[in-house]
């Protein structure tokens, strides 16, 4: 049967909206949190970008990952870390992970009709320790100890369930996280590119990683 192509523009990727993907993960651990994330950007089917950073600063000790639309989630992200800075000069103190993630459910919530935005909210504070906020389409709030998100997370989820249980220390989560990214981009279309990896954890400073293509770990030969 012959298919009508005569109403499809080659062009239609210029006009389409530029779109993270994507594959996102945060695990908690004892004195901290993991994060991760895919590095490809989409505008269409086509591949906009490689090697996009969707580990995104809110503040030293508070970061989110970010899957959707790229224009809604940095747009998102920037407004929460003014609100935030504001808050730090106001009061005095370093603000609550989950005040972070209060400000990114409300905002998703108030315009979830205008946003296409998921996004885990991950960092460290005195109070509770490392938190991991799930806040997905629509505007919602979850705390969960391990939260995967974007495209890629319905390849993986079975993956995570098998391998992942409480209270694995710090470099057990790195290697889950690596892996299950990896899993994830090997599946999904648009997730690719590099892993990316942030270790939150007491005081200090964000610890960033990154993993190339190359150096991923090969789960079958392919033979």
């Amino acid at each position: 049967m012959d298919v009508d192509t005569s109403n499809l523009n080659p062009n239609d990727w210029m006009n389409a909206e530029l779109s993270t993907g994507t594959s996102i993960m945060a695990v908690e651990f004892d004195g901290g949190v993991v994060i991760g994330a895919d590095s490809r950007t989409t505008t269409g089917s086509y591949i906009a970008s490689r090697v996009t950073d969707k580990l995104t600063r809110i503040t030293d000790k508070i970061y989110c990952c970010r899957s959707g639309s790229a224009a809604d989630t940095q747009a998102v992200a920037e407004i929460v870390a003014y609100h935030l800075e504001f808050y730090s000069t106001e009061m005095g103190e370093e603000p609550l992970v989950e005040t972070a993630a209060a400000i990114f459910r409300e905002m998703c919530y108030t315009y979830r009709g205008q946003l296409m935005a998921g996004i885990i909210v991950a960092g460290w504070d005195s109070v509770k320790g490392g938190q991991v906020y799930d806040i997905p389409l629509g505007g919602m709030i979850i705390r969960e100890r391990v939260s995967m998100g974007g495209s890629g997370s319905g390849y993986v989820l079975g993956y995570i369930d098998a391998n992942y249980k409480p209270n694995l220390p710090r470099d057990e989560c790195i290697k889950l996280v690596s892996n299950t990214l990896t899993l994830a981009m090997s599946r999904d279309g648009s997730s690719g590119g590099i892993v990316r990896l942030g270790v939150i954890e007491g005081g200090k400073p964000i610890q960033r990683s990154t993993i190339p293509g190359n150096k991923l770990v090969r789960f079958y030969s392919g033979e």
